[in-house]
């Protein structure tokens, strides 16, 4: 049984930083892709950022570019997601999900692209 387990979350003021990670268990992720998305009260599901191929593309929304950083560390099955500069506008839950074959880039910026998920962690960004 694949999990994804995402931790990292919590409260922080406007202009610091957060790193989130999520473990893979149950399947060895190598180097298929990953990605995170997010989802604030009320709204829709919104990408985030993508990790795509071994040492590969990095592929990021607008609104997050310059400011977070996707890696991973394939050898401990994790992913990571780096957050600068927050800003109270990021307040979401936050999901990381993975592939288990080969995804464009483009499919890779929707939840359909996807084939596990974690549960969510709770980023709050105060003014």
């Amino acid at each position: 049984q694949v999990q994804l387990v995402e931790s990292g979350g919590g409260l922080v003021q406007a202009g610091g930083s957060l790193r989130l990670s999520c473990v893979a268990s149950g399947h060895t992720f190598g180097s298929y892709p990953m990605g995170w998305f997010r989802q604030a009260p009320g709204k829709e599901r919104e990408f985030v950022a993508a990790w795509n191929w071994d040492g590969g593309s990095t592929i990021y929304a607008d609104s997050v570019k310059g400011r977070f950083t996707i890696s991973r560390d394939n050898a401990k099955n994790t992913a990571y997601l780096q957050m600068n500069s927050l800003k109270p506008s990021d307040t979401a839950v936050y999901y990381c999900a993975a592939c288990r074959v080969y995804k464009s880039d483009y499919s890779l910026r929707f939840e359909a692209g996807y084939d596990y998920w974690g549960q969510g962690t709770q980023v709050t960004v105060s003014s």
